[in-house]
Order: C-alpha cells, then sequence, then structure tokens
C-alpha cells in the first residue's frame, strides 16, 4: 500500500508510510490527524478535497504550513509570536512604541479625536497600523492593550463603554529628497486635525518639518512620533521641532525641547 503525501518542497509524492499529520492546503496549515476542529469539517463533508499529509512537522513547516491552533496550541502560539515579530521588523516600530504613541494622544490634553498621519515612504506600514488602532479605538487583543500598560486612561480597558471617536482625517506620505515639500505640507495641515502623528526616517521629517513651519501653521507642540523621528531634530532648523513629543521602542516618552531629545525615565 502507498500514501500520497506533500514534500519540503510544496509538492506532492509517492510513500511507502503514512503521514504523521494532516493538512488543509488551501489555509495552508498542519496539525494532528485527530485534531477535533479538522474531525468536524470532515463530518459535515468539507475539508477533504483539501486534505493533505506529511511525513513530519520539519517537512510541513518546509513547504510553508503553519501549526493549527486548535490541537497545536503551543507551535501555534510561536509561530504567532515569530510572525508578529516579522511584521514589526517590516513596519518599523515595535508594539510598545505603538501603545505609547496610542497612550500620550489618549492621554492628550485639550482632548485628541481628529488626527492626520504624516509618513516617509519607508514608514507606510506604522502609519497604517496607528491609523487602524486609532480608528477601531480601544479593543481586547489590540495595540491599545499595550496603550493601557503605559499609561492610558482606557487603563484595562475600564472605560471600553465610553462611545469611541477616533478618526483619521488624511495619511499624507512624503519623500526623502523633494523639491519643497510644498504640496506635502499643504495637505498635512488641511483639517485642522486635533493632532499630528508622524513616522519616517529622520532625514525626510526634517525636510517636512522646515517646510511645515516656513510655509502653514503647523504646530509642533500638538505632534507626536514613532521613535525614528525625534533624530530629525540635529538636521532641521533650530526651534524647528520644538515642543514635539513622540514614544521610543521600548514605550517611554520622549520630548524636543531647546533642540534637545528629553527622555522619561522608564
Amino acid at each position: 500500500m502507498t500514501y500520497t503525501l506533500i514534500g519540503a518542497d510544496g509538492w506532492p509524492y509517492v510513500s511507502v508510510l503514512p503521514g504523521t499529520l494532516g493538512g488543509h492546503r488551501r489555509a495552508r496549515l498542519y496539525g494532528r490527524l485527530d485534531c477535533p476542529s479538522a474531525l468536524r469539517a470532515i463530518s459535515r463533508g468539507g475539508y477533504v478535497r483539501e486534505r493533505v499529509f506529511f511525513a513530519d512537522e520539519v517537512t510541513a513547516i518546509a513547504a510553508g504550513y503553519r501549526p493549527c491552533a486548535v490541537c497545536l496550541p503551543q507551535a501555534y502560539q510561536v509561530w504567532k509570536t515569530e510572525q508578529t515579530a516579522a511584521e514589526q521588523a517590516m513596519a518599523g516600530h515595535t508594539a510598545a512604541e505603538l501603545a505609547g504613541l496610542l497612550s500620550q494622544l489618549a492621554a492628550a490634553r485639550p482632548r485628541v479625536t481628529a488626527i492626520v498621519i504624516g509618513h516617509g515612504r519607508d514608514a507606510a506600514l506604522s502609519a497604517k497600523a496607528l491609523a487602524a488602532a486609532w480608528e477601531s479605538g480601544p479593543q481586547p487583543g489590540s495595540p491599545w492593550e499595550g496603550a493601557a500598560e503605559t499609561g492610558s486612561p482606557w487603563q484595562g480597558g475600564a472605560q471600553m463603554d465610553i462611545a469611541w471617536e477616533g478618526t483619521v482625517l488624511a495619511v499624507v506620505d512624503w519623500p526623502e529628497e523633494a523639491a519643497s515639500w510644498l504640496r506635502q505640507a499643504r495637505r498635512f495641515v488641511a483639517g485642522p486635525p486635533d493632532a499630528w502623528v508622524v513616522a519616517g526616517a529622520p532625514l525626510g521629517w526634517a525636510r517636512m518639518s522646515e517646510r511645515l513651519r516656513q510655509s502653514t501653521d503647523w504646530d509642533p507642540g500638538r505632534t507626536f512620533g514613532f521613535a525614528s523621528t525625534a533624530q530629525a531634530v540635529a538636521l532641521a532648523p533650530p526651534g524647528t521641532l520644538e515642543g514635539m513629543r513622540g514614544a521610543d521602542t521600548d514605550g517611554t516618552t520622549w520630548r524636543i525641547g531647546r533642540n534637545l531629545i528629553h527622555r522619561e525615565p522608564a
């Protein structure tokens, strides 16, 4: 008797030994042969057409499949942690950093509800993550859970019953090099918002902030930034970023004053 298994290259092959793990081709997941979730699906007539088998876990992972959360919870948690770390590395920010920004925005006075997000071309994922968190508001399993740990008035979800009014008026991106940044600056101050939030490389933000101070009524004291934007203080003209605040990669707060970055202790 022979069996059809999936190899490390993702292609089927004939084996004289049965597989030790099952999987779902379309969902790209693998699990135990007695997985209750898979067995329920099979009993309802589903799953069978997408059913695949693997010789072992190493082969399943090599073929691009991830662990089942139901029957392999520990392996799934390891995979999920690794995925989250990879996404954060691509995004250019940490979970603590995003939580710290959300905490500062939620605690700001006057109250902040409407924001404009600006970012360099390499920080689009950071801007997207902030926009999603701000508009959805405090939710279980969201970045707001980290914000509760950094001093947000939404600690422990105690005020989750309050209607959330977070709005993103616009997301504006800018290049690291441009003729004047005037077009981006005008879009950035349109609204106007209760606060601005920025992400991106120091050089691009230094040039953008210089244009903002020269040509608009932008207020750095109402501006919050991801960790990397603080370094722009060394590249922008003196006083350009005075009063700007933000979060470091560990979630702690920094503030720009007298052309220096002042960091609060953890």
